[in-house]
């Protein structure tokens, strides 16, 4: 506790001390083939960088010091030995640190299995500006947290708890107090579909919105560091406007074989098959190019929407309440560290994860219920905690020559039995299904690449049928895990599967789900002893159903909606509502209940109660054009 009250006495300004050093890794001046990693900011406290090289080291990532005092500094840096965990041999996310062009003699990613300060020792500085680096040696997955340079050569930062997060915030010279970022009438947490109907619909409708998003990019599993394929219907009955919104985000990506073929003789169907044979790269659903995703469409058109203000790489992580309202919650940059307050009248979750319910104390359910409490016909005899899982794609291309890969000793070991010989890993390729979806991503995530590295490494080194991989390269593997559950929000309806299988009918009906209950468990490969990282899926055909409106808010927070895959529905039920076209219809059913609580002074109960008329009028207008929007430009 000394030192840790010597440290913080040593810190002066805002600005970084000559004599202590800090920088945040996800602060790098250029990032180089490093790439930003938030998965587990909720458990280690912050972003870090990670070198994702597939096999291939990546670009240095790099940036600059300014030292006021010349002379001896000890190095800290904040990271760990990925595998360690798994007790296997090799550490395969090694990598240096270099000042001013000379590495370190330690090799860091190497030590323990947690996230630690490794020792890096000392190194001369000398005054003025300084450049620091890091340098990737393998390609498979090192990760740096941050480096800390102090003079003081006996002192070790804290390294967990509030005590880490303080000396973050102070020798980062961040202020105590977030900033004010504007108050709303609705905020949106997530920019998953869900999440871009949500802001999209509720903008149009005369809302003061506000999407925050914890990455670079819009669309969750339907965006290119995910590349999920949207499924299930839109323009179904009652409200068959409903989820002409979603075609505005783009149409490369968003529609496959599957789409076309459920009414052949509809005109859109006729579109879908005629884009489809101009442009057929487009029917890759999972795991196809960037470029299918629409990153940017999705991007320009939330941002050139009046009403509507996107706040993309901020993670919330706090909020406050009066009674049994969210009054505001609170953003971290996961770039620069800086906090904000995002004030609201109404807020929606469409974090997939239910975060802000979470946080809000929302009621919430994880796992599968039992067949005593919901009576359902899938619902196993006990409760328990199985959830759908985490899903990591890779595909690989030809090479213009024979292309190698390095031996993974580190990796799951396959055989020429439990080996996958395979170019592309779809959405089978899931993990942690027995696991915790939110508290051990990391795990997950990784676990999932020790699947994904070592297949590949056997079939390109040690297959009998290494001749037919010789030529192939791995050309793209997630790192950004997609997930299909993890908390569900109870509303004042939990949908369950009779309500879907005997087309139970509500007088809120709502958005149209079309996509069979589809529930995934983990598939073991017999002769090998690792946990899971394959699943199989088990589908009960439905027909179109109509979901109550109450599944789409909190039954005990009183202004907050949510949308996606954490609405309130059984475990059961949750396989067919989790798609992305039906989870973008539901975000925009919350726009319009969210402008309908605007307009009458009332929260997400009270439209139910009291205005449902209005927002079924709302449902049959729709908010989205009709048609394809920028269909030509494909061209």
């Amino acid at each position: 506790m000394k030192q840790w009250w010597i440290i913080i006495c040593m810190i002066l300004s805002p600005c970084l001390k000559a004599d202590n050093l800090f920088i945040e890794a996800e602060s790098f001046d250029k990032k180089g083939g490093w790439v930003l990693d938030n998965q587990s900011m909720g458990q280690m406290g912050s972003p870090y960088l990670l070198a994702h090289g597939m096999g291939v080291p990546v670009e240095n990532a790099s940036t600059l010091l300014q030292v006021r005092e010349a002379g001896e500094y000890r190095v800290w840096v904040r990271t760990r030995d990925w595998v360690k965990q798994w007790d296997k041999p090799g550490s395969p996310g090694r990598f240096e640190v270099l000042l001013n062009g000379k590495a370190l003699r330690t090799t860091f990613g190497t030590e323990k299995a947690v996230w630690h300060w490794q020792d890096g020792g000392t190194v001369l500085l000398k005054v003025g500006e300084n450049s620091l680096e890091l340098h990737d040696l393998t390609g498979f997955e090192g990760r740096c947290d941050a480096v800390f340079l102090t003079s003081s050569l006996d002192l070790l930062p804290p390294d967990g708890g509030n005590e880490l997060a303080d000396f973050r915030r102070k020798m980062s010279g961040l202020p105590a107090e977030p900033e004010e970022a504007g108050e709303y009438d609705l905020v949106v947490v997530g920019g998953g579909m869900a999440g871009c109907c949500a802001a999209l619909s509720a903008a149009r409708l005369g809302c003061k919105v506000a999407l925050i998003q914890n990455r670079p990019v819009l669309g969750g599993n339907n965006s290119s560091e995910v590349r999920v394929g949207l499924s299930g219907l839109i323009a179904s009955q009652p409200y068959p406007n409903l989820g002409n919104l979603l075609d505005e985000f783009g149409v490369v990506g968003h529609w496959n074989d599957w789409e076309a073929k459920q009414d052949p003789s509809s005109a859109r169907s006729k579109q879908i098959r005629e884009i489809l044979q101009r442009h057929p790269e487009k029917k890759i659903h999972n795991a196809g190019p960037a470029t299918n995703y629409e990153d940017e469409k999705k991007q320009s058109l939330l941002q050139g929407q009046e009403n509507l203000s996107l706040f993309l790489n901020m993670q919330v992580y706090d909020l406050r309440k009066e009674g049994d309202r969210i009054t505001f919650v609170i953003g971290k940059s996961i770039i620069s560290g800086k906090e904000y307050i995002f004030r609201g009248r109404l807020f929606a979750d469409c974090t997939g994860d239910g975060e802000v319910g979470f946080l809000a104390g929302a009621d919430y359910r994880v796992g599968r219920e039992s067949k005593d409490e919901t009576g359902e016909p899938r619902a196993p005899l006990k409760a328990d905690r199985l959830v759908m899982g985490t899903s990591v794609q890779w595909y690989a291309e030809d090479a213009p020559d024979r292309s190698g890969f390095p031996d993974c000793p580190w990796a799951i070991r396959f055989t020429e039995e439990t080996c996958v010989p395979a170019t592309r890993g779809d959405w089978d390729w899931e993990a942690g299904l027995d696991r915790d979806q939110i508290t051990e991503i990391e795990y997950i995530r990784d676990h999932a690449l020790r699947a994904v590295y070592g297949n590949w490494a056997f079939l390109k080194n040690q297959s009998s049928k290494k001749e037919q991989f010789a030529g192939k390269k791995l050309a793209w593997v997630a790192y950004i895990g997609g997930k299909r559950e993890s908390r569900r929000l109870l509303g004042d309806i939990v949908l369950r599967e009779q309500d879907l299988l005997e087309n139970i009918s509500y007088e809120d009906a709502t958005f149209t789900t079309t996509w069979g209950v589809d529930l995934h468990y983990p598939k073991p490969i017999a002769g090998m002893d690792e946990e899971p990282f394959l699943s199989y899926c088990d589908v009960q055909e439905i027909k179109p159903y109509a979901v109550p409106y109450r599944c789409l808010y909190s039954r005990n927070v009183g202004n907050l909606f949510m949308a996606g895959r954490n609405i309130s529905v059984t475990h059961v039920a949750l396989g067919t509502v989790r798609v992305m076209r039906t989870g973008g219809m539901m975000g925009e059913v919350v726009g319009m209940a969210a402008s309908l609580c605007k307009k009458f002074d009332t929260y997400p109960r009270g439209i139910y109660e009291m205005y449902l008329p209005a927002l079924q009028t709302l449902m049959r207008q729709g908010v989205g054009k009709p048609g394809f929007p920028d269909a030509d430009k494909l061209d």
